[in-house]
């Protein structure tokens, strides 16, 4: 018995290699089609007839980057509060149609879009498009529905301002963006306490019109099909395209490094930011194989420094936020506050290092072998596949780039890695650490010339 476990620690010991990423799969995807009806609305197909479930989505092209200044995260809550009521029916009984239906009804908002996605079995997706189309153009946007929300999010905002990492991420904006359209942090408890019935309706009749919107449908139906629900679902729906997005093109603040202050805090989030790319940027697969290296899982460089070598952080990654302009660039690690400084260097460092040595070609399989298997796992439902289609759609890229993907990820080399670090990464970068200031404050002036401090209830 005492020999066989001597003979089991030592076979611990052994180091182990894993086997290397077997070459892509080729992966044969469903063409989507289209037609756009007589108002404007364009719809787009992916024929997936194995499984008799259908996922749509229809979203609108306006998101947060046309909130007005003084009421940040109205995008968000139009969203929010646009199925709890229509002029006919109740929250209560759009919630229990959809689930008699047995089908799933989500809305929500991002920076360039807003969207209503339904999941349903493909026999009831006429009265599934049918509560959606519903929801879609006839909301109450009922006062005591508005305040509400409005309550909820302020109480979810107390938690988030509280929380380092939240904070971080909400500091982010303004720091990278200042007066920018991509410049604030979504819902601040002002605005959603500010917020009526008028400010909701105002941006429902502007930006969801059928001109501004997408309809994305992949599962058990044809584009005959589709065309004629939505004829007779979406046909009397007005409303041109509400003009260009505002550009990002406005001159953006310098770097910084900002400590925000927050007393008691039991860690640090440390995040390290630079304005990123736009999703049409023609570098976005090396971009995607870049970050995949650098930030994008537990195995690559952020979390192989900073967590597992020493033993500094739960996490650390990093990503790029591909929007309609530059979106941001963000590497984050949460740390104990004494730790906060050393991990921004070591974060500064990993980023830079990128611009400065090319990634070996082994390291750079596997990251790419992980990209892919991410991509090939999204597309095995309706609902990814949608996704994929309708962010195609939204950016104006051509559909037939979902196929490309994995060949477009699989070519990146080295050297192209390296030349998008030197031009998108190196130089300065804004650092936001929030942790108590106390314990860090002073390691972090050590560190970084330059640095200036805010309380934490200046972060909105």
């Amino acid at each position: 018995m005492k020999a066989l476990l001597l003979a089991l620690l030592a076979a611990a010991q052994i180091e182990t290699v894993p086997p290397p990423p077997g070459p892509p799969r080729q992966v044969h995807l469903p063409h989507a089609v289209q037609a756009t009806l007589p108002n404007g609305l364009r719809i787009i197909v992916v024929e997936k007839h194995g499984v008799a479930l259908v996922a749509a989505r229809l979203l609108i092209a306006t998101g947060s980057e046309a909130d007005p200044p003084r009421l940040p995260g109205l995008a968000s809550m139009t969203a929010t509060v646009l199925p709890k009521g229509t002029a006919t029916r109740s929250a209560e009984q759009i919630a229990r149609d959809v689930e008699v239906l047995g089908a799933t009804l989500d809305t929500g908002a991002g920076w360039d879009n807003s969207f209503l996605a339904v999941d349903v079995m493909s026999s009831r997706f006429p009265k599934a498009l049918a509560n959606m189309a519903d929801v879609m153009l006839h909301p109450a946007f009922a006062q005591a529905e508005v305040e509400r929300e409005g309550q909820k999010q302020i109480d979810r905002l107390r938690v988030t301002l509280t929380d380092p990492g939240r904070l971080g991420i909400r500091a982010e904006a303004p720091v990278l963006y200042g007066d920018a359209p991509y410049g604030h942090s979504g819902l601040t408890a002002a605005s959603a306490a500010a917020m009526k019935r008028e400010d909701l309706v105002a941006f429902h009749e502007r930006h969801y019109t059928p001109g501004n919107a997408i309809l994305v449908l992949a599962g058990d139906i044809t584009l005959a099909e589709a065309t004629k629900l939505a004829k007779e679902n979406f046909g009397s729906w007005s409303g041109g395209a509400p003009g260009a997005p505002t550009s990002e093109h406005a001159t953006l603040p310098k770097a910084r490094v900002v400590v925000v202050d927050l007393p008691d805090a039991g860690q640090a989030m440390v995040v390290v930011a630079r304005p990123g790319l736009a999703r049409t940027d023609p570098e976005y697969a090396v971009a995607e194989v870049t970050n995949a290296v650098l930030g994008g899982g537990i195995s690559a460089r952020l979390s192989n420094e900073i967590r597992i070598k020493r033993g500094l952080s739960y996490g650390a990654g990093s990503w790029f936020d591909y929007r309609r302009d530059a979106g941001p660039f963000t590497a984050y690690s949460r740390t104990k506050n004494e730790s906060a400084a050393e991990v921004a260097h070591l974060a500064l460092a990993e980023v830079n290092r990128m611009a400065t040595e090319p990634v070996p070609a082994e390291e750079l399989s596997v990251r790419k072998a992980a990209l892919i298997g991410n991509f090939a796992r999204s597309l095995e439902t309706n609902a990814g596949l949608a996704s994929l289609i309708g962010e195609l759609a939204l950016y104006g890229i051509n559909l037939d780039e979902i196929a490309r993907y994995i060949p477009s990820i699989d070519s990146v080399t080295p050297a192209q890695v390296q030349q998008f670090s030197k031009e998108h990464l190196a130089g300065p970068s804004s650092i936001i650490i929030v942790g108590d200031a106390k314990k860090l404050l002073d390691s972090v002036k050590k560190e970084f010339p330059g640095v200036e401090v805010m309380p934490a209830a200046s972060v909105k």
